[in-house]
């Protein structure tokens, strides 16, 4: 099948990106995306992910967060903040203050800071009334 290059520019902006550190790499500096976005390396700096952050359990992560969904396996030394949900795996160790809509914590994950509990909508009223 042969696709012109038009259509493969769409399909590209159709879907968000997907990235990846992986292990043994580390980054300094900050990193923003629109779309998904996986650390199993080390990033010393701040994140802004328009999607889905997934820190996996050699992920370690040393700056603040900002994301719409977290998955995380691994060591954060942040601040965080997610609009929907956040879920701490049984391996995750977390120091530093949490503000999310929706929060689910297996056994064994390790979390040392405050919590705040956002409501979504409140959040979607919010921005539309500024």
């Amino acid at each position: 099948m042969i696709m012109n290059l038009k259509s493969f520019t769409k399909v590209v902006h159709e879907f968000p990106a997907r990235n990846i550190i992986g292990q043994g790499t580390t980054i300094k500096g900050d990193i923003e995306s629109s779309g998904d976005f996986r650390i199993d390396g080390l990033l010393t700096g701040s994140i802004k992910v328009g999607g889905r952050l997934v820190i996996g359990p050699s992920g370690v992560v040393g700056g603040s967060i900002v994301c719409q969904n977290a998955d995380i396996s691994g060591q954060v030394k942040a601040n965080i903040k997610v609009d929907e949900l956040t879920s701490l795996k049984s391996t995750a160790s977390i120091e530093g203050d949490l503000e999310t809509s929706r929060l689910t914590i297996e056994v064994g994950a390790k979390f040392r800071g405050k919590c705040m509990m956002t409501d979504l909508a409140e959040k979607h009223n919010d921005s539309t009334q500024q």
